[in-house]
């Protein structure tokens, strides 16, 4: 399958990434909050075919400025995020605040994770894929492929780049590689070195943004999806986009890896409204089930009454263990409908966000030290120690002097 030569999206010049080797990094762990974003779409046609009212209010309005809470007035409940974006938000105003950040830092060696999650139709794949063929309507997924090559682009000439492409979906508790489908039960593993990973998985190298396109158009063709009630096209699996940037820096020939998670989650949805029945009931039941393990993460992550994560309830959760309390940077978007037709399923959402909110990730950059780096940090370190040997005998060669005990 080939796409058609895609047209990037208007961006500022100010936009270019650092290049991965620009500003000096911090290298020690630090602890960071995952960032929460919430999404509301219009009104669609089934909502007002029921005589659905807008059931929200955000103040400030909710446009590309500054809200950061939503207010449920039929139950008095608010709540609060990083950002809060109204109907009229654009996707570029969604990409700059909740996922940009992301991307930038896994260029400069940092892992990264940006997710949405919501019920069926309330928005996700639009914000994580978009019109991928409208530059102006293209999503996280799509904008991202532009961001990384503007990096690699602008990076100094001693950095050398190579970039890979992995895209799996999680159906019915299987992962499915969606470049190769015939490997449709890959496993889980984890180590030391790589953390936890997905093993046997394709990885395609890209030298240019038209082979992840091309890419990403043959693992959409082959997701799951169905026909339901809420969406004439739902996405039936959970599909994680990986994208993997390695970079060596050919003075010291040191290497950082900054690995990217992009996820469209399936919808958690209420069977009623769906219509599931016979096989799409039994794929409901996983999706929810998963949904429910992934809440069950965040729960233990954010009580401290809880000693135990249970990331190995689900697929989901080993693959977003490393997001969700781990190594990475991680942006959360929840989408929403306005509407009070589905005003319970928009609450339950807006609580997942906001309990997501208080996870706290610890990141650092991702380096491998090359043997020239060592055998410098070693020289060095000698070079320190004998320093210290030296001014160590002329010290006790004073206190000799003046007759004074040398301290053993």
């Amino acid at each position: 399958l080939k796409t058609p030569w895609l047209e990037r999206p208007p961006r500022d010049d100010a936009e270019a990434g650092d290049g991965g080797g620009g500003a000096m990094e911090a290298q020690s762990p630090h602890e960071e909050s995952i960032r929460v974003c919430c999404r509301f779409r219009p009104q669609n046609q089934l909502e007002r075919d029921h005589g659905g009212k807008v059931s929200v209010f955000i103040p400030g309005g909710g446009g590309g400025g500054s809200a950061s809470s939503v207010h449920v007035p039929s139950s008095d409940l608010t709540f609060n995020y990083d950002r809060v974006f109204g109907s009229e938000a654009t996707q570029k105003e969604v990409y700059d605040y909740a996922a940009k950040p992301i991307i930038d830092g896994v260029l400069r060696g940092f892992n990264g994770t940006v997710f949405a999650y919501g019920q069926t139709s309330s928005g996700k794949t639009y914000t994580m894929e978009g019109a991928i063929e409208d530059p102006e309507y293209q999503g996280v997924i799509p904008r991202m492929v532009w961001s990384i090559f503007d990096g690699i682009y602008h990076a100094d000439e001693h950095f050398e780049f190579l970039v890979k492409v992995s895209i799996v979906e999680i159906y019915n508790e299987r992962i499915r590689d969606l470049l190769d489908p015939k490997k449709d039960n890959l496993k889980v593993h984890e180590d030391q070195a790589r953390g936890v990973f997905i093993g046997d998985v394709t990885e395609s190298y890209v030298g240019r943004e038209q082979e992840i396109f091309d890419q990403m158009q043959a693992g959409y063709f082959n997701r799951s999806s169905a026909v339901t009630n809420m969406n004439e096209h739902s996405s039936r699996s959970h599909m994680v986009f990986m994208l993997t940037v390695e970079q060596k820096n050919l003075h010291d020939r040191s290497v950082k890896v900054g690995k990217l998670h992009l996820v469209d989650l399936a919808g958690s949805e209420k069977v009623a409204k769906t219509g599931a029945s016979g096989e799409r009931l039994d794929e409901a039941k996983n999706i929810n089930k998963s949904l429910s393990a992934l809440g069950n993460v965040i729960n233990a992550l954010t009580d401290k009454k809880y000693t135990h994560v249970p990331y190995r309830d689900s697929k989901l959760t080993r693959v977003l263990q490393e997001s969700l309390g781990g190594n990475a940077k991680t942006s959360l978007i929840i989408t929403c409908s306005p509407s009070n037709f589905n005003e319970q399923e928009t609450v339950s959402t807006l609580r997942f966000g906001q309990r997501a909110k208080m996870i706290k990730n610890v990141v650092k950059v991702n380096h491998e030290r090359s043997a020239e780096e060592l055998k410098r940090i070693l020289e060095k370190k000698e070079h320190l120690l004998a320093e210290a040997l030296a001014r160590s005998g002329f010290l006790e060669a004073l206190l000799r002097e003046h007759r004074i005990a040398v301290p053993e």
